[in-house]
This record gives structure tokens, sequence and C-alpha cells, in this order.
């Protein structure tokens, strides 16, 4: 059906003129290179052509290489092999092993497999509307855009105005080329999504990879990545979080690096372990950026060649009898883990009957004397424990006894004061397990006579509870209960 394929070549290539037109708006620094799209010209710089020739060839061996770092990526695919097989390409290609996935590899390079029914493609992005620029780097930029149904999607696409897009024209002199070899980093991002797929992973949505029959013209080279949108960590404001919500982050990650030390692919190893590589969805803690990701195991000939090596701290693994250096991918996303996020998460107003449990993490993980593991063991349960409430039966039962409480009433005329970290800026809200937990809370509170129980959860299934020192009445709400000190209880009005 070449009426369809040409539809869809024109409709990705209108979406790509649009979505460059757009981040040049946002990016001062980028002069409409949507123009670019189309109209690359081949590398035609004064000089002698045998000069041109080798820089030809030595792009050609960049492209190969960053072709050659993929390939252990892909899995086989016996039923679509022959199906996909590029046109006079064969089975013994030298560049592309006889075992890859070629369907895959020629989705990702040239958009020619089958469309999974779930997936979102070059049509997808006919009628978006950028909304802003997430983040430009060296490689890649970052747009949240809008698509024509209303759902809000992150892409990924070559920064043409980064710094690795100009220093490859400025070496090679040629900008299509250079766009390919730029975007090697996108379709290895696209593989690795596709084969670490994992609820603390961004999701991949789709992409637009352009055709590499030339019917699209200047979209040839061009690649698209489409994710779920997520938003920024922000560290200064999770230091000023609850620690709940601090918890769930070191959580997450924790399961996230459990899952890459066995993935498909063997032990994976975050090689930029940074918070900047990472968002949240929902709460939920998502790895966002793999594209220095790395399965590779390191070789060794005895334990020196296995020094882990940090600003502040050294480590040396043992090189096993195979002649690989045992779990060094593994440990390496620990300590980052420790040194980026549960040193400045975890301990900080850690509730009293966890204090000895975070700190055996922090001993442990700081000192890497536990895998990846053991360290999820500790995690989960310490959440074992903070949602089942074991943690407070020390409390004494009387506590609740000191409270008068009015069910299917919430307060009227609040009398806030502020306490830290709070769910509300204007208040003091927190989150417990229950009645008894909250009553002990607003005793140790100077200012609290009394809270109120709403009937709102936190992600751990625990409620949120509203302390005050004073209200002035009380007024029906079916869904939220009022406790207050005995010697402060005012009458109920009659409804």
């Amino acid at each position: 059906m070449p009426g369809m394929g040409n539809s869809l070549r024109a409709a990705a290539l209108l979406a790509f003129v649009v979505l460059s037109i757009l981040v040049s708006l946002l990016i001062s620094s980028v002069q409409q290179f949507g123009a670019r799209f189309s109209h690359f010209p081949n590398a035609t710089v004064a000089g002698d052509e045998e000069e041109l020739a080798s820089l030809r060839g030595a792009l050609i061996y960049q492209l190969n290489e960053r072709r050659r770092e993929i390939i252990p990526l892909l899995q086989p695919d016996d039923d679509d092999e022959e199906e996909n097989r590029l046109p006079g390409e064969s089975r013994h290609d030298q560049t592309l092993d006889t075992s890859v996935d070629y369907s895959l590899w020629n989705e990702i390079t040239h958009g020619s497999r089958r469309a999974h029914l779930d997936e979102m493609g070059c049509e997808s992005l006919v009628d978006m509307r950028a909304l802003e620029v997430l983040g430009s780097g060296y490689t890649k930029l970052v747009v949240k855009v809008n698509l024509a149904g209303g759902q809000h999607v992150a892409l990924k696409l070559v920064n043409e105005q980064g710094i690795d897009m100009g220093k490859c024209v400025e070496d090679f002199k040629d900008p299509r080329g250079c766009r390919e070899l730029v975007s090697y980093k996108l379709k290895k991002e696209i593989v690795l999504l596709q084969r670490l797929q994992h609820p603390n992973v961004i999701k991949l949505k789709g992409h637009c990879a352009g055709d590499g029959g030339g019917g699209g013209g200047g979209q040839d080279g061009h690649v698209t990545v489409i994710l779920e949108q997520g938003n920024p960590l922000q560290m200064i404001q999770l230091l000023q979080s609850p620690w709940e919500d601090r918890f769930r982050i070191c959580l997450d990650l924790v399961r996230l690096l459990h899952f890459l030390s066995q993935s498909p692919l063997g032990s994976v190893a975050l090689l930029d372990f940074q918070p900047r590589q990472f968002v949240t969805v929902s709460g939920e803690l998502k790895l966002t950026d793999l594209d220095d990701a790395s399965a590779e195991e390191t070789t060794c000939q005895t334990d020196a060649d296995c020094t882990l090596q940090f600003p502040n701290r050294n480590f040396t693994l043992p090189c096993s009898a195979q002649g690989v250096c045992e779990g060094l991918n593994e440990k390496r996303n620990i300590y980052n883990a420790y040194r980026y996020f549960f040193t400045y998460l975890l301990p900080h107003q850690a509730p009293p009957g966890f204090t000895h449990l975070v700190d055996h993490i922090m001993n442990s993980t700081g000192e890497l004397k536990a895998d990846i593991n053991q360290t999820l063991e500790a995690f989960e349960h310490i959440l074992l424990l903070y949602k089942s409430g074991l943690h407070l039966d020390n409390l004494p039962p009387s506590i609740i006894r000191d409270y008068t409480v009015m069910r299917g009433m919430g307060t009227s005329g609040n009398a806030e004061y502020r306490c830290w970290p709070s769910y509300s800026q204007q208040g003091c809200v927190l989150s417990v397990h229950s009645a008894k937990e909250a009553a002990y809370i607003c005793n140790s509170h100077s200012q609290c006579n009394s809270f109120t129980l709403s009937g709102q959860k936190t992600w751990t299934g625990r409620l949120l509870a509203s302390f005050r020192s004073s209200f002035s009445h009380l007024v029906p709400d079916g869904t939220s209960e009022v406790y207050v000190k005995k010697t402060k209880a005012p009458e109920t009005p009659t409804v």
C-alpha cells in the first residue's frame, strides 16, 4: 500500500517540522533548525577530495563502532528475521551479526517493523503542541509536548545545537552523517528501554524513525523517542518532604537496582549515576536516561584490577576464577545510591522505631558490606513495619483515652500551627498508622489540642492527620473523625 506509506512519511515529516519550529521558539540558541530537516547539504567543503574521502572513512568507522555497541543488546527474533532484512542485505552481513534481532534493528533505524498496537509512531506526533523544553545536553533535547488527543508525553531527539553535533560537524564536515552518529545514543536508549522494562524505568511509549529508503527526504536519519511524562527529581524539595516520601524514593531506587543486577542483559551498571537521570511519575521514582548504562563485565587478572574509585572512598573487589570482577556493576550502583540518595534522604527525621534499622542500612551500603539482595530485604522489612504499625507496639493503649472522639464531624474556624515536615504548608498534616499514633504526636506538640482523621491515605495506606491548637465549632463531615483533648472538648452543636 504505497499510498498509505507516503501519507505516513508525509505526516511524520510534518511532525518533525512542527516540532522544530516550536522548539526553536523556546530555545534562543536554536535558529529555525526545522528547515534543516529537509535541506541538509552534502559535505561539499572546499578542499582536497582525498581529505574528504578520508574524513568520510573515519565517520563510517565511528558509525560502525556505535552500531557494534548496540548489537550485543539485540536479541534474535527468528520469526521476523527474513521478513525484515533490508533489500540486498545478506544473512552474513559483516556489519550486523547474524544472531541479532533484525526486526528490532530495522524498526529503530528505518521504522520498517510492523507497529505494535499499543505503541506510538510518527503518526502520533502529527498536530502535537510543544509546551516546554525539559532539558538539553551535549547530545539530546527533551521536550514536553501535548499530543492531538490531549496526552502529555516527553520527546527525546538529537540536539542540533549540542556540543556533540557541533564537534562532529567540525571534525567530519558532514551534517547528515553526524546526525546519524549522534542519534545512536537515542537508538541505544530505545533498545535498553525495550529490554529493561520495570516499574521504576520510564515507560517507552513508542518512537519515530526516519525512512531509510529516502521517501521522507530530509527526514532520513532522524530518531525521536516518545516517553511517558515525568517530573524532574528535585532534591531540594525532597529534603523538605516528609520522611515517608523520601523513604519511597530510596525504596524505589533499591528495587530498580535489584532488577538491574539480574536483568535480561545481565548485571547493568549506571555509569552516569546522578539525580538528574531520574524523574517521578505520581510520586514513583523512574530512571529516564539509559544511554550510559552498561552491561559489560570488567575483566581482571588480579584483585587489584577490580578497584572501584570514588571521590572519597576506594573499594577492591575479588577477581573470580573466570577472570571477571565479581559484583562490580552491582556494587558500583549500591555505593552511588548511598552517596547520592541515602545520605541525604534516609536518616533525617526517620521514625524513632526505625533509627537502628536505618543506621544499619547506612553502614552496610556506605561500606559495601551488603549486596543488593540484602539491601532490598532491609528496605522491605522497614516498609512492612511501617505499614503494619508494628513499630508502635510500645505506645500505651491508654493514650487515646485522653481524647474525646466525634465521628462524622469536621472542624471549622481552625487555629492552625505549622510543623515540619508537613504535607500542608498551611498547617500541620502528618501521616499516622492509627488514632493512637496521632494522639501520641499531638501529646508531643505543645500547641496541639485536637486532631482530625479525614480518611485520606498516603502511598503506604497510612492516614493523614491534621493537628491544630483549637477550632471554633464542629461541622458535619461523614468521612472525618475529630479527636479533642478532654479538657478542651467543646459541645457538639445541634444540626
